[in-house]
């Protein structure tokens, strides 16, 4: 298991999450990807072994399958806990795209909703159906605590993007869907 808790040269900034560290070098970043396991907003008293690495490894697939839909921030990954990249501000939104009514959607359906952050679901589905089209149900990310649902409409009126920066993340989610 890595454990990371570092003092660099050169280093301006550090960030503790609940699996990942990051450590800032001007405009360069270097995120550690730990073992720990977070579950419900806490962090469990066992790491499992390799989890970081998995993750980590996992990710830089996939943000290097995806580089021709959206450009990110992952210049290298020279160990198999560590990954280096360009810094960059966030987006404190997470893109849900669902093609079928399952999990959170489900839930909320079956509870007699029919909106679900301001998306309409049609009426007459069963629990797994596929949706006519896919929708995208975002949720905010939150610092502490659990990430809330948010519609498109909240998104937009809070200023946390601008229209033309919520169409594009809207076009490139249902990309990453696609592919």
């Amino acid at each position: 298991m890595l454990d990371s808790n570092f003092r660099f040269p050169n280093q301006t900034e550090y960030y503790s999450g609940k699996v990942r560290d990051v450590y800032f070098f001007g405009d360069l970043m270097a995120v550690v990807v730990s073992d720990r396991i977070s579950a419900f907003d806490h962090i469990l008293p066992r790491p499992i072994p390799y989890k970081g690495q998995v993750l980590n490894l996992i990710a830089a697939h996939f943000l290097n399958a995806s580089r021709d839909i959206i450009p990110n921030w992952l210049q290298d990954v020279p160990h198999p806990n560590v990954s280096i990249g360009q810094r960059c501000e966030p987006i404190k939104l997470e893109m849900v795209v669902r093609g079928y009514l399952a999990g959170h959607a489900w839930r909320t359906y079956k509870s007699g909703q029919r909106i679900l952050c301001g998306v309409e679901m049609p009426e007459g589905l069963t629990e797994g159906d596929r949706f006519p089209h896919p929708i995208i149900t975002p949720a905010t990310k939150a610092e502490e605590g659990h990430d809330e649902d948010i519609s498109e409409e909240n998104i937009l009126d809070q200023g946390i993007v601008s229209h033309e920066i919520w169409n594009q993340l809207c076009e490139a989610s249902l990309k990453l869907f696609e592919q």
